[in-house]
């Protein structure tokens, strides 16, 4: 299947409204239909490859949409040397497909070589502060442009840490210049999960460094000691995110929103309705910020 790559028609930086994540079950009806969605994100190792129907899609609709890469494999927070050639990838895709933003998450995935499907939390301590500062920091010089950091859930705390994780979040922006992806799921299951007021989390976040929002939906397993939310990614954004996002958004201004939804992908339909509601809310406080976000090169 060939694929001719063109920037001349492709749509600019990621707009200040709600964008969903492209799945494959969803390609064709996308490019067929073209809905008024805001903009496009897709996983960026899914299009690793040098050809197919994933690189051929991708390059149909990205000239009809914005583009964000997010990135699941990196493994930032990992002891192991940075892998070389999944950063070359990286860079190769970027050059390629021109997105308007470029994020990881600030978790760690790999140990020895092995890679564990999981994106793991950090021990917020001072010298893993260090140590993924110094990694972001050589991502960016490496690609030669400024990337987003999410924050990830977690279902356990290390004894060890010392930071609050707001602020080992908010420091390592501070230090690296990078953007902030804020994950107002991932914030709301983590603060269930460990007491802790997600309120604060978003107070202690810096408005100017977030250049991206994450809402999905997450499950409750559910034990003889009590309830443990686990972000899957598989249902409807649940009305307390939906609260926290107002929240958010009141708090920060209007920022260029995802609707994730990764397992039991449902209808086209239902993600574009979710995104609807993210845009009304949106809308109410769209005076507070016009412009959208610019990432910086590093």
């Amino acid at each position: 299947m060939a694929v001719h790559t063109t920037t001349a028609s492709r749509p600019g930086p990621i707009p200040v409204q709600a964008g969903i994540g492209l799945r494959a079950p969803h390609y064709r009806e996308l490019l067929e239909w073209r809905p008024p969605i805001g903009w496009l994100e897709v996983h960026s190792e899914n299009y690793f490859g040098r050809g197919g129907a994933p690189l051929y899609f991708l390059e149909q609709l990205r000239a009809h949409y914005p583009l964000s890469l997010h990135g699941v494999g990196l493994s930032l927070g990992s002891t192991d040397p940075l892998n070389m050639e999944h950063l070359n990838s990286l860079k190769t895709l970027i050059s390629r497909f021109e997105p308007g933003l470029v994020s990881e998450h600030l978790s760690w995935s790999s140990v020895g070589g092995r890679y564990m499907n999981d994106l793991l939390p950090l021990p917020y301590t001072v010298e893993a502060l260090s140590h993924v500062s110094q990694r972001v920091a050589r991502v960016q010089d490496y690609l030669g442009r400024q990337i987003l950091i999410e924050n990830v859930s977690s279902y356990l705390q290390y004894e060890e840490s010392r930071i609050p994780e707001w602020e080992f979040l908010a420091e390592v922006a501070e230090r690296t210049d990078c953007g902030i992806l804020l994950d107002v799921n991932n914030v709301f299951v983590s603060a269930t999960n460990h007491g802790f007021d997600a309120r604060s989390y978003l107070r202690a976040i810096p408005a100017e460094v977030i250049g991206e929002i994450h809402l999905a939906g997450f499950s409750v397993n559910r034990f003889d000691q009590g309830e443990l939310l686990i972000d899957t990614h598989s249902r409807p954004v649940a009305a307390e995110v939906w609260a926290l996002y107002r929240e958010a958004i009141a708090l920060y201004g209007p920022i260029a929103t995802l609707i994730e939804w990764d397992t039991d992908v449902p209808p086209l339909s239902v993600l574009l309705n979710e995104a609807r509601k993210a845009d009304q809310i949106l809308e109410r406080h769209v005076d507070q910020f016009l412009e959208p976000y610019d990432a910086r090169v590093a």
